[in-house]
């Protein structure tokens, strides 16, 4: 059978998938009042703008899909569904938090940022390698561990915030301001430093780390005999068995990789933006990884596009409340929404009659 071409399901597919989700988006716009064109412009431009940071803040919310989408990709491609992206990062962010409590005014950010990174990556991997382990050795299903999981991350870290953390000076469902010496620096105050002005915003050098992450994972998942091992479990398990792989065992470190992964969206957070550890510093961002992934098809490069995107909609949303007050901010859910549900829901509506054609005019070509 005749192969469809990878320009189709990597490119034309998901671009298909947004115009369906931006075109209903506008019968939304349309029946509130409000012209289309308008809504998208401004949205565009508030997401793409340099002079007051619209980009800038694009490139701040990608950062932390990335980082999302490519837990969600490693352990899809192991033929795992980790939903837990938001308790691993949570668990990361806390771990970060305690490390900087008790040494940043001992480090500076030269020793803290490769502390931090290693300590949310710890946590996070922790907090994904015990539904890996009740999957893999006790049959519980990941998707329900993985939520499950959630809830206790929220519970452990309100806990440990209200009873604990807060008491050393901040207030009541936050941490204190950490040590401006030993975080990352925004991307405008680098910018200032060489004598360079751009926008104020929460853009820091994570954007830089989650690149190279990304290109980690390409590594890992296509040229390593792990990233191999994690392909042929999640294609099927039982063969890879048959082939000597331990099924059990890549379910594991898969799901370990995963929360690694995830966990590394606290250090854009708390260890970038925030500068100290705040109750839901994760904002839904772990979900939405989900979307971010299923976009771009478990490939960090596509990943990364995906991101970007996501990126888009949340700061261009954000835009667009200011600019159309008349336009309800749950409008931006809406369409968020309908991006999300073409491209992950509803994959396979678009994608698989697209595909047949495509495949249907090379079998007419050869014949």
């Amino acid at each position: 059978m005749k192969e469809t071409p990878k320009w189709v399901s990597i490119a034309l597919v998901p671009f298909l998938q947004l115009f369906t989700a931006l075109a209903i988006s506008s019968l939304v716009v349309l029946l509130v009042g409000e012209s289309p064109v308008e809504a998208f412009s401004v949205m565009i431009k508030g997401a793409t703008n340099l002079e007051f940071g619209g980009l800038n803040n694009t490139l701040y919310f990608a950062t932390n899909f990335i980082f999302t989408g490519l837990a969600v990709s490693v352990a899809f491609h192991a033929g795992l569904f980790n939903i837990g992206g938001e308790g691993q990062a949570y668990i990361a962010g806390l771990g970060i938090g305690i490390l900087m409590l008790l040494l940043d005014d001992v480090l500076s950010v030269w020793l803290m940022a490769p502390l931090a990174i290693i300590v949310a990556a710890a946590f996070g991997a922790l907090w994904g390698a015990i539904p890996g382990y009740l999957q893999a050795k006790r049959g519980s299903h990941i998707v329900v561990t993985t939520i499950m999981f959630n809830f206790i991350a929220f519970s452990v870290m309100g806990y440990a915030l209200v009873e604990h953390i807060a008491k050393y000076g901040g207030n009541s469902t936050d941490s204190r301001y950490f040590n401006p010496e030993a975080v990352f620096p925004k991307m405008h105050e680098l910018a200032a430093s060489v004598g360079l002005e751009i926008p104020y915003s929460l853009l820091n050098p994570s954007i830089l780390l989650a690149l190279v992450v990304a290109w980690l994972v390409w590594l890992l998942l296509f040229r390593t005999r792990l990233g191999y091992s994690i392909r042929v479990v999640g294609q099927n398990a039982t063969a890879a068995e048959y082939a000597g792989i331990n099924a059990k065992r890549i379910i594991i470190i898969a799901m370990t990789i995963s929360g690694a992964l995830a966990g590394m969206m606290a250090v854009n957070e708390v260890f970038g933006a925030h500068n100290r550890l705040i109750i839901n510093f994760t904002g839904g961002f772990g979900f939405i990884g989900i979307a971010v992934a299923l976009m771009g098809r478990n490939h960090p490069v596509g990943i990364i596009l995906s991101a970007l995107l996501f990126g888009a909609l949340y700061q261009g949303g954000t835009e667009m409340q200011f600019e159309m007050p008349s336009l309800n901010p749950e409008l931006i859910l809406i369409i968020q929404g309908l991006v999300i549900f073409f491209t992950g829901a509803m994959d396979r509506l678009i994608r698989n009659p697209v595909e047949r054609l495509f495949t249907r005019n090379n079998k007419a070509v050869e014949v």
